[in-house]
């Protein structure tokens, strides 16, 4: 997230008195946010923070772990994670009460009562005990996968790296990374190849890889909605939509089988090894 378009945006809600209850504030790809100015602004507004660290669980940011980092943290669980229990997640905060508040409406929030009784709306949000064990027993391994997906990481970017108009996701100076996926960007102006023509390449062998996340304010439920980009003239997220590529980054991921990822992406890319 953008700081300078956080602060279009406190700027415009506080114009049209629509203060906001709450900033999510998203580890994209396992690379947390730059916390300390996005936190200091929020303060200042007097908008609590919600980390969605979805996919940054064993990452960092200066010496934090992700998911620590606002009022509330969220992980998931879900079966493409670092950390799975084929689905549901986990909510973080130092704040007692709220937590136990959450853990109540996600209870069925009944009442202590000898009968089944509801003096609130509830649901039913409870993780099994069953796969909730076999989360815990997967914590003991989470930074030997964190050390895995990171030389997947470091194993793409030799090989694929300096081919002309290829980028990789930069690991910002004030964190670790968990390197959850790999992202790949192509700037076709300069290979000729779009990322929609490098992913049916893969798929034809049989290989799994997708476009990045689309932008929230490019979906159809939001496009009637405000959007602030950090660049009047550009935006980023768009930029990083029409470029980006996720490739297969498992944590058990054989050498072998990234190097066929890697020749399947340069001969899309018309390059050989």
């Amino acid at each position: 997230m953008s700081p300078v378009a956080l602060e279009k945006a406190f700027e415009w809600a506080e114009e049209v008195g629509a203060r906001p209850k709450a900033v999510i504030i998203v580890d994209l790809y396992g690379q947390s946010a730059d916390y300390e100015p996005l936190l200091a602004l929020c303060n200042r507004y007097g908008v609590p923070v919600i980390e969605d660290a979805a996919e940054a669980m064993g990452a960092t940011y200066k010496g934090k772990a992700c998911g620590t980092l606002g009022k509330f943290g969220v992980y998931s669980f879900n079966g493409n994670k670092i950390i799975t229990t084929s689905g549901g997640g986990m909510l973080l905060s130092d704040d007692t009460e709220a937590l136990n508040k959450a853990l109540f409406w996600a209870t069925q929030a009944r009442d202590k009562a000898p009968w089944y009784q509801h003096s609130e709306m509830g649901y039913n949000y409870r993780m099994s005990n069953i796969v909730a064990g076999i989360g815990r027993g997967q914590l003991a391994v989470l930074y030997d996968r964190v050390k895995a997906r990171r030389k997947v990481f470091a194993r793409y970017k030799e090989a694929l790296g300096d081919i002309p108009g290829v980028g990789f996701m930069p690991e910002a100076a004030f964190g670790q990374t968990n390197r959850w996926l790999t992202v790949m960007t192509l700037d076709a102006d300069i290979t000729a190849v779009t990322p929609m023509q490098v992913i049916k390449a893969l798929e034809t062998e049989n290989i799994e890889a997708r476009p990045v996340w689309k932008p929230m304010h490019m979906q159809p439920l939001f496009e009637d909605n405000m959007y602030f980009a950090h660049r009047e003239e550009a935006s980023v997220s768009d930029r990083l939509f029409a470029q980006g590529v996720c490739l297969p980054s498992g944590s058990s991921l054989a050498i072998e089988e990234q190097q066929r990822v890697i020749d399947c992406v340069r001969i899309s890319l018309k390059c050989r090894s």
